[in-house]
Formats: C-alpha cells, structure tokens, sequence
C-alpha cells in the first residue's frame, strides 16, 4: 500500500519519522512535502499535494500531520473525493477507516507523544472499510452533495426546515442616505 505523506513546519519531525518506520514496515511512502524545515512555512501546499495523491490513488491513503492536524485536515477535505479525519486516539482512527472509510486521517504532532501517532497512523492504515450499508449510504450521501451541491432529503422524522429567506443574506453595512436636497442654513 502507497502512503501518501504531507505537513508542515510543526509536523516535520513526525512527518520524517512516520515515513522511516512505515517504509520499514513495508509500506511505499511518497513523502510531499517538506523536504527541508522551514519554520514559516504553510500546510497547504504539502498537504493539499498528498489529499490530492491520496484520492487518486486507489491503492494509497494519506496521513497528514501539523501541530495539531486541525488545519491540515481541513485543508484535506478541500480536494474532491477526499474523506479526511482527525486522529486522537487509536479509536478514532479504526473508526475513521471502519465507518467512514476516510482515506486520509490528521494527527497532531504537538498533542501526542510520537508512539501515541505511530500508534493512529499503524492502526489507520491496517482498518479495512466495513462496508456496513449503513455506512456505504452516508458516504454515498457525502459524495453525492460533493458531487452537486444538492444537500440530500430530510429523513420523514426530521422537524420541517425553516422556508427560505427571500432576501439574500447580507454582510456588508448598510448604505448611508441620500443626501438631502434640502439648502444647509446659512
């Protein structure tokens, strides 16, 4: 199996270390990034390229890392086809893979000790899919509004949704008046 690998400055170590050991455990890691340490450097790039690579390639998963994987794992979640999840715990891991079949997960390099993220990263990575079908149809649900834009139907025990607003929201202030066309008094 591919593993597909980004960070950034905060994720640097651990990104380096997770690609040592999966490679030792057998895994083909594509590391994308960064090569070198940069202390000003931003988790888009990196992690973008390795969301990207991940959901492309049917034989792969990803794992993103940072302080926390917060911000990369949003930033995972911005490419088409990825089903990015943030790894606190080994639980959380088997579970994003179980039941979301997630194909990138998140792990925060300043919130647990480096055997606690090989542990997520090892246990992520060994999950299958269930394939549960109540499963399948939340995912299928996910892809579809992806895919359109069209949010998917309230189930029959959902309480009614508001009607839309006529007026489009707004966030800018209002206008100022007109001005008067009264004369100002002298």
């Amino acid at each position: 199996m591919r593993v597909h690998l980004g960070s950034d400055h905060a994720g640097f170590e651990l990104k380096n270390h997770l690609a040592e050991h999966l490679a030792k455990a057998g895994y083909e890691v594509v590391d994308h990034g960064p090569a070198v340490f940069d202390a000003a450097d931003d988790y888009p790039p990196f992690c973008l390229r390795a969301a990207e690579a991940a959901a492309g390639d049917a034989d792969g998963l990803g794992i993103v890392v940072g302080g926390s994987g917060n911000g990369e794992q949003i930033a995972a979640n911005k490419v088409k086809g990825v089903r990015a999840a943030l790894a606190w715990s080994t639980e959380t891991a088997r579970l994003a893979r179980e039941h979301n079949n997630a194909n990138v997960v998140g792990i925060g390099a300043r919130m647990h000790p480096v055997e606690d993220a090989v542990a997520f990263a090892e246990t992520f990575l060994s999950t299958p899919y269930s394939g549960e079908e109540r499963h399948t149809r939340r995912i299928e649900m996910l892809s579809d509004y992806e895919s359109t834009g069209v949010l998917p139907p309230l189930p029959s025990s959902a309480p009614p949704s508001p009607a839309p607003s006529s007026a489009p929201p707004s966030s800018a202030p209002p206008s100022p008046a007109p001005p008067s066309s009264v004369p100002a008094e002298s």
